[in-house]
């Protein structure tokens, strides 16, 4: 039996408001993958310990408090330090298109906004994980 995807979900800073992050967290969960739900008010370094703790696949961000350009990069530079490079970093939240390419470009993985599909969600983090798990050396920045 295959290995369930391990999600670490998280809404860092100060913002209050985890209406998305719970709708997706149950659809995840209905998916089929094992969903650790840190909540509120988490610091980068508290979720990369969480990741590196539940030996996470993926590490799902809801950002809405207009602090992405930040803490995106701050947990994909813990990420790194922890030896977590083969490890999804995502999220979602009200981020410009700019600020998503530009935090792409950065290897963040893909960025999804106010009305993206379950679905589509679903299939990008289901491949990603498929993908790297069957090529861990993909360092390729395909994200």
């Amino acid at each position: 039996m295959e290995k369930r995807i391990r999600i670490v979900m998280a809404k860092p800073g100060l913002d209050g408001h985890d209406r998305g992050i719970k709708v997706l967290a149950r659809a995840f969960r209905d998916a089929g993958m094992e969903v650790i739900y840190l909540g509120l008010r988490q610091t980068p370094e508290m979720i990369v310990r969480a990741a590196v703790q539940e030996d996470a696949d993926v590490i799902a961000l809801s950002i809405l408090s207009g602090a992405h350009r930040s803490i995106f990069p701050k947990v994909q530079q813990l990420m790194h330090e922890a030896g977590l490079d083969n490890v999804l970093l995502t999220g979602g939240g009200i981020i410009p298109k700019k600020d998503m390419e530009i935090l792409q470009q950065q290897r963040v993985g893909r960025l999804f906004g106010p009305g993206s599909s379950l679905a589509e969600i679903i299939e990008y983090v289901t491949a990603w994980v498929e993908e790297h798990r069957s090529n861990p050396d993909n360092e390729s920045g395909d994200r």
